[in-house]
């Protein structure tokens, strides 16, 4: 064939593989097998190989993966990208409802629009005189990721628009992954020795995070539409509609609905199907229809008031209890812990929960070894909402709050606090008429009662319980550098009764983090990720985070660079500890005294078991090394802690206040009464500039 045939076999494929891709994924009625288009397409392929220069990158079948980045770009989005308020019932739906009538000062309902909320990625796609240019994730709403080159291997994102648009337009919707892709997937993970996708969403996630295009194109991903930026539209619904005439899938079920009634319709139907459908939803998106009206029903944070995402009840399961332990708080009250064989559910794998309190135990008659029901909605912590007591062997223990707190040993005192406001009561309740699978049988099960009453607490006697120092743990997390964790997000594991100590931190999971408010997955992972990556700390770093009494950080060093091992320390006497040059006799005794309480001895024991591994390196000689120095007063060029690491690193030590062992005093502007006190001693001063020439 001549140049001009092939040009015009070329476009003439694009053109046929454009229309059945559309028929497929747009008008749902696709016109030949998967086989056919397969290949047309590897015939066009061919030509493109063997004819560059008829290459067109903007037409909507060429789809070639480019080179591997780095990393991804930062984009700023035009408009900020919201995310919605969920509602876990109907009844908070029509609360929703009565919200926005308040606002708009109407007494009837307003016209809705239904649409499935997709279990996917929120992306953003730009497009320019109607070619894609340019698309990237939600990020935090305000600033994302350009992931243009892999949006680019989604055969559902058209790179060039039908019809006409305006000249700058902006798509939104989600990158989702197929069920059976997801399996298909999973099952190559589990031959490769790979980690497998929890649920269809992590998997379109993980993928659009490769830095190769062609790993996204191969993960054969999917988009649907869903709202458009620049359109002179009246209503949501229409949106749609325009998106598939410029040649977008958008999801298959939505409704107009005209009265709440109708939106609980729509919900129920769907709740019918949603198992059964080829991409994951977990809930209905409803949405005032009539656009004009956003502007004055506004925006609260980061969600829109004018929508509401209905979710469908919270995923379930069964698994073991394995133990029941127990945790204290900063106020002291002790709240009990289950431990489960880990179990996954709602996406994520779940190994314990809070039981909040004695009443919650005995409501539910939970034993040790019991099968229970657990469930997780989403981003929520974990709850045990239901015992299979017709799988009882016999075994099972029931669980006894202990008389001695778990941390301090001192005694536990009983306390009626009132009013009972279980967090159960708040929870979506088990119909009596459902059926759970468990273990291979169907078991029934009842809805628990969750009337009020007088409500029981258990509390440490000892006021100065390790358990109720906050300081202590920001301490230990700010020297054990988990920058991630602060003291509010201390406070809620503490409340939560996630943790007693420091080193019940070893112990957290993804699952117990993710539904804590304002945390979401990828939060709670950060916070696990850095946790991990410092469970091996220095000695002398260790030391420091214990919160001895008088035992700063020079201290620490000095006692590390001694002794050289945890286990040196523990055993010295105050005598050893006194001959180290900078320690004196009030400061070994309290180090002494520190190692004799059996509460510190047991947290040390329980930081080591939890995965915490302490090593030593001894510091070199340097030029500084049997020098000791005291600084005072603002430097110029670096901070205190930057001259003290220089000090150190050159095998220095450095002291709080001037003697007769000082070596030097490192003297900025404003110098305080140390500077006079060297000059009494006739200890040698230095400046800032005299201290780098000595480096």
């Amino acid at each position: 064939m001549s140049d001009l045939q092939i040009q015009k076999r070329i476009q003439k494929l694009r053109d046929e593989i454009s229309r059945l891709r559309f028929a497929y994924h747009v008008t749902n009625n696709p016109s030949v097998t998967d086989d056919v288009y397969e290949s047309l397409s590897r015939e066009l392929h061919n030509l493109e190989e063997q004819y560059p220069q008829f290459i067109d990158e903007n037409s909507a079948v060429y789809r070639v993966a480019g080179k591997p980045l780095d990393k991804f770009k930062k984009v700023t989005h035009n408009t900020r990208m919201l995310s919605l308020n969920d509602a876990f019932s109907k009844d908070e739906v029509s609360q929703w409802e009565t919200r926005t009538l308040k606002i708009l000062g109407v007494p009837t309902s307003l016209n809705y629009f239904c649409e499935l909320k997709l279990d996917g990625l929120a992306i953003s796609l730009i497009y320019e005189n109607g070619v894609f240019v340019r698309g990237a994730t939600r990020g935090d709403g305000f600033i994302g990721e350009d992931i243009t080159e892999n949006l680019k291997m989604i055969e559902t994102i058209p790179l060039k628009l039908k019809g006409s648009c305006p000249e700058s337009f902006e798509v939104r919707g989600e990158v989702v992954m197929p069920k059976r892709v997801w399996r298909s997937l999973n099952k190559t993970q589990e031959k490769e020795g790979k980690q497998l996708f929890a649920n269809t969403r992590n998997a379109a996630a993980g993928s659009l995070r490769q830095l190769d295009p062609s790993i996204v194109k191969e993960r054969k991903l999917d988009f649907f539409a869903w709202d458009a930026i620049g359109l002179s539209i009246a209503n949501h619904s229409d949106i749609h509609s325009s998106l598939r005439e410029l040649g977008f899938q958008v999801a298959p079920y939505e409704s107009k609905a005209d009265t709440l009634d109708k939106v609980f319709s729509f919900i129920d139907e769907m709740g019918k199907i949603r198992e059964n459908l080829p991409y994951g939803t977990d809930g209905i998106v409803v949405t005032v229809d009539e656009l004009a009206l956003r502007d004055k029903i506004g925006v609260v944070g980061k969600a829109p008031r004018y929508m509401v995402a209905f979710k469908y009840p919270a995923e379930r399961a069964t698994t073991i209890v394995l133990d029941i332990t127990t945790n204290v708080g900063r106020t002291g009250v002790l709240t009990p812990l289950a431990h489960f064989n880990p179990t996954l559910v709602a996406g994520s794998t779940v190994s314990k929960s809070t039981l909040h309190n004695m009443d919650q135990i005995n409501r539910l008659d939970i034993r040790i070894g019991d099968t229970v029901v657990i469930q997780k909605a989403g981003d929520v912590i974990p709850e045990v909402v239901e015992v299979l007591a017709k799988l009882r062997t016999g075994k099972e223990k029931k669980f006894k709050m202990p008389s001695k707190c778990p941390v301090c040993n001192f005694e536990v005192e009983k306390k009626n606090t009132g009013s009972e406001q279980s967090s159960y009561s708040k929870s979506p309740r088990i119909s009596s008429t459902n059926s759970l699978e468990g273990r291979g049988q169907t078991v029934s099960h009842k809805t628990l009662p969750t009337s009020g009453g007088p409500s029981v607490a258990y509390y440490c006697t000892n006021k100065n319980c390790p358990a109720k120092n906050a300081r202590a743990l920001q301490h230990f997390v700010s020297v054990f550098e988990i920058y991630t964790i602060g003291p509010k997000i201390l406070g809620r594991l503490k409340d939560e009764g996630l943790i007693s100590d420091s080193a019940d931190l070893f112990t957290l999971e993804v699952a117990d983090l993710s539904g804590l408010e304002r945390f979401g997955v990828k939060s709670a992972e950060n916070i696990i990720t850095s946790i991990s990556l410092h469970k091996r700390i220095l000695l002398w770093r260790f030391i420091y985070a214990l919160g001895i009494i008088h035992v700063g950080e020079q201290t620490a060093r000095d006692l590390a660079n001694h002794f050289g091992s945890l286990d040196k320390i523990q055993k010295a006497d105050v005598e050893e500890i006194n001959s180290i040059e900078n320690i004196g006799p009030i400061v070994s005794n309290s180090i002494v005294k520190f190692f004799q309480d059996e509460a510190n001895l047991n947290l040390i024991n329980k930081l080591i078991k939890n995965g915490v591994t302490i090593y030593h390196e001894k510091v070199k000689g340097g030029i500084f090394s049997g020098k000791t120095f005291v600084l005072t007063g603002t430097l110029d060029t670096m901070s205190r802690d930057e001259a003290k690491k220089k000090i150190t690193e050159n095998g220095g030590s450095v002291s709080s206040s001037v003697s007769n062992k000082t070596s030097y005093v490192l003297a900025g502007e404003n110098a305080g009464s140390k500077y006079n006190d060297a000059k009494k001693l006739n200890i040698q001063i230095v400046s800032e500039v005299e201290f780098l020439e000595m480096l």
